[in-house]
């Protein structure tokens, strides 16, 4: 519930700075972990099937951190370690759209 609280309210801050105009999405389908930049990261896409979030895993050295991949644009925000969160950027930062894809077809078959 926790995670779900916490996508919910950085959503709500990068779609005021991602979008020109504040857009609601509903970015709970999944998760799916993923090792990223050497921690643990959960993957949720959201129901525009384009769209997807990163929000670091519970005892992630990482923690607290969320990156926000959209519109082809990726932000993060957060307190956790740099020296994991820059890592972290610097992966995503290299997916194509084909990985993005294939992570949001990942998380649609996590079951609930």
């Amino acid at each position: 519930m926790r995670t779900k609280i916490i996508v919910s309210l950085t959503l709500s801050l990068f779609s005021a700075l991602v979008f020109a105009e504040p857009q609601k999405l509903n970015c709970d389908i999944g998760p799916v972990t993923k090792k990223i930049g050497g921690s643990d990261w959960l993957v949720y896409s959201c129901g525009d099937s384009k769209n997807i979030i990163f929000v670091t895993a519970p005892g992630s050295p990482a923690m607290p951190f969320v990156f926000i991949h959209a519109n082809g644009k990726l932000s993060g925000e957060g307190t956790g370690k740099k020296e994991y969160t820059d890592s972290a950027y610097y992966e995503l930062k290299q997916l194509s759209s084909a990985q993005v894809e294939k992570l949001i077809e990942e998380t649609k078959v996590v079951k609930k």
